[in-house]
This record gives structure tokens, C-alpha cells and sequence, in this order.
């Protein structure tokens, strides 16, 4: 049976903490599903679509991960593509603690569902696509910290924006 997992998050922007944990949770799983989420209560700064856009151009490298957009319950579409597996990253202990409750919910939604956590690596253990969006609102040099395709997507809606 092929193990195919979901990999939530809203993705405003992706950064290449995600990009490790995709790669990582890719090795795992027989096929690895980035869900872009709505976002709404977070007053996402790129649409929807820019951030699908954006996920397709960071992930085009890898063969077994593809994207879609979630725009229900989790629950929801996992039941619906008959999915048990949900792959989170975790940064910090209070990542943890946000994770864990979201897990048990989920899982009491459905009772077939398992949450895998991978640790971030060393390297992107501060970053967050919030932090990404700050250094990029003052002009602050982000191609460290996300792929070229996003770092071009960020300068260019700042410049609009008159930053």
C-alpha cells in the first residue's frame, strides 16, 4: 500500500525550513502532498494562488511532492482522498505544545489519522515565514532564508507596496 501523507501550513511565504522538511518527510513517504491552506484568520500576505505558485516553483525538484489547496477542515480532505497521515515540522517547545493539541483534535476527528513530527534542522530552527516577511518589508536580504522564486515574489510585493 502506497504511504501518502499531507504536509498542512499556509505557506506565506515558503521558506526553506519547509523546503528541509519536505525533503526529509519525502524520504518517508511513498508520495508528499503540500497542502496550502486559506490562511484567512493569519491575513496571509500573497493569495492563495501566489502561494500554490510559489510551492510548485520550491518543490519542482522533487519527483514525489505535489500541491494543493486546502481550503476546508484537514479532517476533511484526508477522509475524502482516503489520506492517514499528516507530517508536521516542529521548531521549538512551543511549537510542540500547538502541534500536539492540534494533533489529538485531529485525531479524535479521525480516529485513522497518525501526525508524524520531524525536528527542524539546526540550520532553520528561528526561521518562520512571519520573520521572513518582516526582514523582507525593511528590504532586509532574505535569499538565505527562502528559495530565488520567493525571494523575487517578496521584492516585488514590497516594492508595490511602496517599501
Amino acid at each position: 500500500m502506497k504511504r501518502i501523507a499531507v504536509y498542512p501550513g499556509t505557506f506565506d511565504p515558503i521558506t526553506n525550513g519547509h523546503l528541509d522538511i519536505i525533503a526529509r518527510g519525502r524520504e518517508i513517504f511513498d508520495e508528499l502532498i503540500i497542502l496550502v491552506a486559506k490562511g484567512e484568520n493569519k491575513h496571509p500576505l500573497f493569495t492563495m494562488n501566489e502561494r500554490i505558485e510559489m510551492v510548485k516553483c520550491a518543490i519542482k525538484q522533487f519527483n514525489n511532492v505535489s500541491v494543493s489547496p486546502l481550503e476546508g477542515l484537514l479532517v476533511s480532505f484526508l477522509k475524502e482522498n482516503n489520506i492517514k497521515f499528516v507530517l508536521r515540522g516542529l521548531r521549538a517547545v512551543s511549537d510542540f505544545d500547538y502541534e500536539l493539541q492540534l494533533a489529538f483534535t485531529n485525531k479524535n476527528l479521525y480516529s485513522d489519522l497518525e501526525t508524524v513530527f520531524i525536528m527542524s534542522s539546526n540550520n532553520y530552527i528561528f526561521l518562520s515565514s512571519s520573520v521572513v516577511r518582516e526582514i523582507a518589508y525593511f528590504n532586509g536580504d532574505v535569499s538565505k532564508f527562502v528559495p530565488s522564486c520567493v525571494e523575487e515574489a517578496l521584492k516585488r510585493r514590497f516594492k508595490k507596496s511602496g517599501r
